[in-house]
């Protein structure tokens, strides 16, 4: 039942949805964007009887008038870009409020064959030969597993990336996706979209930042759909670093072939109220995902995490490990699960999630979950939460140390776990300086 709220929202885009039908698109996508907004206009948001929702509440979100994003000539500088959102010293395409900001980026030192461009210009040509694999890319996740925000970025998503990498191909150095948001005075809706099709035997890196100035009220709603085939190989990384006025909610999609290799790493640091779902499907026998995640609320921030990996077929490895940092009045979620198809067998897979509140204020909302309908698999899960060691907390007082000092210095070696996880040096080095702030109490963008 479509809930009055989400009608209000809604209404205020259907003069967008209808531009988007109007417009110079291809056949296939026209189509898509008529199925995508009338199954959100029957289905609306999701309220908290849904139980995929039951701790994070969308009525703050569909409260705010916010206006879709338009492109224009963005004033930000790149000195502005790097200091927002870092320099990983490879390629970056920056998209400003949704759009891509040429000026803003560089596609410097890639291989050839390579193909790494932005939506808009492609979503505008109609070759019925050439638009497969981006068709195949832009629809899965929808007509997959609709759900209500993946369904609005389908309707009215105008750009993003589009990265394809032919076969046997490997880039060494970081891609870098910048989506910044720039709101200005008027509460803006920012839809990113990534479509990135690693073909057989590639190799790649992909990180990105999302990120917002300070202060400022914006929705980003963002997608991201991977196909890894055979024998590909990617480091991904997400950084939610959005204005702490903001909200953000997030889908990453990846989907595996035999023996492919995954390592996603998701760290949420921003935003009023923030949410990533996280999709992981082990198609090909011997693929392996490695599964990160790292947040840490404070203040009134909510951050929530889902996740999901989804056994399919034999001698498949996943490996999930979160941890969350809660402070103030903040509120932290995990909802997790690990499902082992029939006919999976030689599964091997395990999730852990271990939280650490810092306040009396602070709330937990932890459940790992593992669904098994396979014979001869390896499977455990467990989920921790707790506080800081007072013990340890009185020895490093009693060494001289401040009390607040000694409180950052063991919530710090907590993070560090997963910090050591990151290979990609200048990006582990950036969230070691945002930890590192938040750590000693410095306020949020």
């Amino acid at each position: 039942m479509n809930s009055a709220a989400s009608s209000a929202f809604l209404a205020r885009l259907e003069a967008k949805a209808a531009a988007r039908e109007l417009a110079s698109q291809p056949a296939w996508l026209q189509e898509l964007r008529r199925g995508a907004w009338q199954w959100l206009s029957e289905q609306g948001f999701p309220m908290v009887k849904d139980e995929a929702w039951k701790y994070t509440r969308v009525a703050p979100i569909l409260a705010i008038p916010f206006q879709p994003a338009e492109p224009g000539m963005s004033r930000l500088s790149v000195a502005s870009v790097e200091r927002l959102a870092g320099d990983l010293g490879g390629p970056r395409l920056v998209f400003v409020n949704g759009y891509f900001a040429a000026q803003l980026s560089k596609l410097d030192g890639l291989p050839p064959g390579i193909q790494v461009s932005n939506l808009a210009a492609l979503l505008r040509v109609d070759d019925e030969v050439g638009s497969g694999a981006l068709e195949a890319l832009f629809s899965h996740g929808f007509r997959a597993q609709p759900q209500a925000f993946s369904a609005l970025n389908t309707a009215l998503a105008e750009d993003g990336a589009f990265i394809q990498i032919p076969a046997q191909t490997t880039v060494e150095a970081p891609i870098h996706l910048v989506f910044l948001a720039a709101a200005g005075a008027t509460p803006l809706l920012v839809q990113p979209r990534v479509l990135l099709l690693m073909e057989a035997g590639s190799r790649a890196t992909l990180v990105e930042s999302h990120v917002g100035n300070p202060g400022e009220c914006y929705f980003s709603n963002a997608v991201t759909e991977v196909l890894l085939e055979a024998g590909a190989q990617l480091e991904h990384y997400q950084l939610q670093q959005q204005s702490a006025a903001a909200f953000h909610v997030a889908l990453l999609s990846v989907r595996q072939a035999e023996d492919s290799r995954l390592a996603a790493h998701c760290s949420a640091l921003g935003g009023l109220l923030a949410r990533q779902e996280v999709r992981v499907l082990l198609a090909g026998p011997g693929a392996q995902v490695s599964l990160n995640g790292l947040y840490l609320p404070r203040g009134e921030q909510h951050l929530d995490n889902q996740t999901c990996i989804e056994h399919l077929a034999p001698r498949c490895t996943s490996r999930e490990r979160y941890k969350g940092v809660i402070d103030g009045s903040g509120h932290g979620v995990f909802d997790g699960r690990i499902i082992v198809r029939p006919g999976a067998i030689k599964t091997d897979a395990s999730q852990t999630i271990k939280t650490l509140l810092l306040s009396d204020s602070a709330q937990a909302n932890t459940q790992p979950r593992l669904e098994i309908f396979a014979d001869d698999v390896k499977c455990a899960h467990g989920a921790a939460v707790g506080q800081l060691d007072e013990q340890a907390v009185f020895y490093l007082r009693s060494r001289g140390i401040p009390q607040a000092q000694a409180r950052a210095l063991l919530t710090y070696a907590f993070v560090s776990e997963m910090l050591e996880l990151i290979p990609l040096v200048p990006l582990r080095t950036q969230l070691e300086l945002l930890i590192a702030a938040q750590l000693r109490g410095e306020e949020a963008a």
